[in-house]
């Protein structure tokens, strides 16, 4: 069931907070251990068991797990990092502040991930690393990008912030590269405001990552008793998530299946009352893909046009539907023209031309999803 009733304004989303969380942050602060501590262990080994990880070390974010993977493997200055254009600015910010380059790739139509054809005639010498994005926690071709990595010995990064319980082939969205990223973000499936993830599976880039998260020391050995004093050992940051964040992710997990249900069942009540009026208006849904477990993170319609998309968006914010847009697509922004960008992404510039978001979250009740169904189907949109 919805966990609220329908509302004047339909909310684009809303993490899903009740009692449960307030009694967790309660006790991490009584436990006088509110930064790095237990809570946030219990809640790595919860992740890791739940994924298949290797291991999860717990972030500040996901930008900053994307910089500890990067840091942890070593790219840096004089080298290149194939990302998505379609994607949020923290992809490629990561790759700049190793001192590497971003280079921007086409997306493919399915499942607006990396196009791995257009992956390839990005590759140069100086390309160490990929690193893909599963938009609305869909995999890419992760075969083909997984091919093209073991052939050119590139490291793959994924970009799973979206991807929190999606999986490809029964495999976490994650744990498909060297390393994944997740996003706890206040608009993603799981919450804790702000906070992140990084999944690894080999044991010696676990022992990197733990030392340049924990600020370039090794004080988590110190702690465990392996060694009788930490210092500074290498090149780090300050990445680590404090025991109360964590205390609310805790509690988001416990109602991780609930969560996930109801956002399987707006998105079904969307594709059942938008399918018929897609296909006479040419307007695309999202494809249900082979060998893709999806996670329901959003729900678009690619409209034909531009201008039919800025009209449906415009009709349906009178509504009081908070629908919305996604990416500017990085390689023609700002930034990306500074770093010398020079060729246009035809699908990728379409994609963001077209693509709108309809609100999806757990919170949502019935009514409130039939009302965005009819004002989508409705006049003016």
């Amino acid at each position: 069931m919805a966990l609220s009733a329908a509302s004047s304004t339909i909310r684009f989303h809303a993490p899903s907070y009740d009692e449960r969380e307030l009694e967790a942050v309660r006790t991490a602060l009584a436990s006088h251990t509110a930064g790095d501590g237990p809570i946030g262990r219990r809640v790595e080994a919860r992740l890791a068991e739940m994924t298949g990880a290797g291991r999860a070390l717990l972030t500040t974010s996901c930008s900053h797990a994307m910089e500890l993977a990067l840091l942890a493997l070593g790219v840096g200055p004089g080298q290149e990092v194939i990302v998505p254009s379609f994607t949020f600015a923290s992809t490629a910010n990561a790759v700049l502040r190793m001192g590497a380059r971003p280079v921007f790739a086409e997306i493919d139509e399915r499942t607006l991930g990396l196009d791995p054809e257009d992956v390839e005639r990005r590759l140069t010498p100086r390309s160490a690393a990929l690193l893909p994005v599963h938009y609305a926690g869909v995999a890419p071709d992760m075969e083909a990008l997984l091919e093209i990595a073991k052939r050119r010995d590139l490291r793959v990064v994924e970009d799973a912030a979206q991807g929190i319980a999606a999986r490809w082939r029964g495999r976490a969205l994650g744990t498909l590269g060297d390393a994944g990223c997740l996003s706890f973000h206040e608009t993603k499936n799981l919450s804790c405001g702000e906070g992140g993830a990084l999944l690894v599976s080999d044991p010696e880039l676990g022992k990197r990552a733990e030392i340049a998260r924990e600020k370039g020391t090794n004080r988590a050995a110190f702690f465990r008793g392996e060694v009788d004093k930490y210092t500074w050992v290498a090149e780090g940051s300050s990445y680590v998530l404090s025991d109360v964040l964590a205390a609310i992710l805790d509690a988001q997990l416990d109602k991780l299946a609930a969560i996930q249900a109801r956002r399987a069942e707006v998105g079904a009540r969307y594709r059942a009352g938008l399918e018929g009026w897609a296909a006479r208006e040419g307007v695309r849904l999202p494809a249900l893909l082979p060998e893709r477990e999806p996670n329901h993170h959003i729900f678009y319609l690619l409209y034909p046009e531009p201008a039919r998309r800025d009209r449906a968006l415009a009709a349906l914010r009178a509504q009081g539907v908070m629908a919305t847009f996604h990416y500017i697509p990085l390689h023609s922004a700002p930034q990306g023209r500074r770093l010398g960008v020079d060729y246009e992404l035809p699908v990728t510039e379409r994609i963001a031309a077209t693509l709108l978001r309809l609100p999806l979250h757990a919170r949502l009740a019935d009514a409130d999803v039939d009302r965005v169904i009819d004002a989508v189907r409705g006049p003016g949109a």
